[in-house]
């Protein structure tokens, strides 16, 4: 069993994420869902990332039996301190897609609706070890309002995606888990490889377990 944990507090956001995450792992493997209990509906700004980090560092009792957990918000919050509580693997989103990203293309470049996190998504490619990282290009305006609109939510991170492209992209991390039915729909048609972070991260969880890996 895989546990992912929703950072945010949006029942709906782990719903969407739960339904991505079994499509990609099949019938065979089970993934339960967990959602921080405070903090934010959606982690927009640093301060929301830590409030974030403290919220999936109480979830911890809860994983069980766990074989492996995923982080599923795309600053990886409390990521490193849970796995210093668990035996099992822990991967976060931005970890996994930025090392499929890394895979893929000479140059990446994450786009998300989140201009407040672009130095911690940064700093994140930098502790992560990729050097490759190009940058982080945003949607304009509310990232809550535009994510609450399906169609304006994809049109602008087509467009991020285009100027991502235009700097020398070879490869394009959709940033966010509440991001993750976007991404998929962008994915056909993205100009250059689009990676889709919860996808990855399930993958490199599977991975870990068959490896019998314990971080």
């Amino acid at each position: 069993m895989i546990a992912l944990i929703n950072p945010n507090t949006s029942e709906a956001t782990t719903e969407a994420m739960l339904r991505i995450a079994r499509q990609v792992a099949g019938p065979a493997v089970r993934i339960d869902g967990l959602t921080a209990a405070f903090g934010a509906p959606l982690i927009t700004d640093p301060f929301a990332l830590a409030r974030a980090a403290d919220a999936v560092a109480a979830l911890a009792p809860r994983v069980g039996r766990a074989e492996a957990v995923i982080v599923a918000a795309f600053g990886d919050p409390g990521l490193m301190d849970l796995r210093g509580r668990l035996s099992v693997p822990v991967t976060g989103i931005a970890e996994a897609g930025m090392a499929e990203a890394a895979q893929v293309g000479a140059q990446f470049a994450v786009v998300t609706t989140t201009p407040d996190l672009r130095d911690h998504i940064a700093k994140a490619a930098r502790s992560y070890g990729h050097e490759a990282f190009l940058g982080t290009w945003t949607t304009p305006g509310d990232p809550v309002v535009l994510t609450h609109d399906a169609v304006a939510l994809q049109t602008a991170l087509a467009e991020a995606c285009d100027r991502a492209v235009e700097a020398g992209a070879e490869a394009i991390i959709i940033g966010g888990g509440p991001l993750a039915e976007a991404a998929g729909h962008l994915a056909a048609s993205s100009p250059v490889p689009l990676i889709e972070p919860l996808p990855a991260a399930v993958r490199l969880s599977l991975a870990r377990c068959t490896k019998g890996a314990s971080r």
